[in-house]
């Protein structure tokens, strides 16, 4: 084959490939050899997470995405402590845990009770010990979220670092691998999906605070709930954890 043979013959079969690349098809000029079909390559769908009106307990996050690999999902913890670090799941569930019986009450009006169970915050800072400077702890999570609280608010006996619901892995619908528990608050200072915690040395608006009409204390006010796991159509409470029924 001359130079020009050769130029010819690089164009040709660099338009094919072009072809092929979009979508053409391209007949060969002769019968392929026949090979045996290639073995079943397994695919796992991965698992979107979107809010869902779910009967006895609604699922919200304000982006859909993707569910966290478990195996592979690691809580960073920054800022303001002595030994930042990164934990795996494991490492998580092997810590001592509490499990309390603790209603969600959302800014939307409804509620639900669930059995959580999970690590408190003095379990943490035992061993990242936060400087003393620290006030504060910024949640980061898998949907873009992100919220705040005080550590004197964190220090409260009912509030939790949730690993587990109804005796069962916290499910990814509801903020596996980790997320927050603080039931005197409305769900949204409740973060889910935790990839990150950063001490801070001081507050501010989480995002629904910073986007919307919601207080940036995220207290319960008095009014009326909609439980979702009872017969009742509306319910009277009086601000602050609801606890009667």
């Amino acid at each position: 084959m001359n130079r020009r043979q050769f130029v010819q013959a690089s164009l040709i079969a660099g338009a094919a490939s072009l072809l092929r690349a979009c979508g053409v098809r391209i007949q060969p000029t002769a019968a392929p050899t026949p090979t045996a079909p290639a073995p079943p390559v397994a695919s796992s769908v991965p698992k979107v997470l979107r809010n869902e009106n779910r009967e006895g307990f609604y699922i919200r996050y304000i982006h859909e995405f993707i569910a966290l690999d478990r195996s592979l999902w690691r809580l960073r913890v920054e800022g303001l402590v002595e030994n930042p670090m990164a934990f795996d799941y494991d490492t998580l569930l092997s810590w001592p845990s509490v499990a309390l019986s603790m209603r969600m009450k959302c800014v939307d009006c409804w509620s639900a009770r669930a059995k959580w169970e999970g690590f408190t915050y003095d379990t943490l800072a035992a061993i990242v010990k936060p400087l003393p400077q620290a006030s504060h702890i910024w949640f980061e999570c898998a949907d873009g979220y992100y919220e705040v609280l005080s550590i004197e608010e964190l220090r409260n006996p009912r509030v939790l670092f949730v690993l587990k619901m109804n005796d069962a892995l916290l499910p990814d619908e509801y903020g596996a691998p980790l997320r927050m528990m603080v039931p005197w608050k409305y769900g949204y200072k409740s973060a889910k999906a935790i990839t990150a915690l950063r001490f801070d040395d001081e507050g501010g608006a989480g995002y629904w605070s910073s986007v919307g009409p919601y207080t940036i204390d995220g207290n319960i006010l008095a009014g009326v709930d909609h439980p979702l796991d009872t017969a009742d159509t509306g319910r009277m409470i009086s601000g602050g954890e609801i606890t009667d029924y």
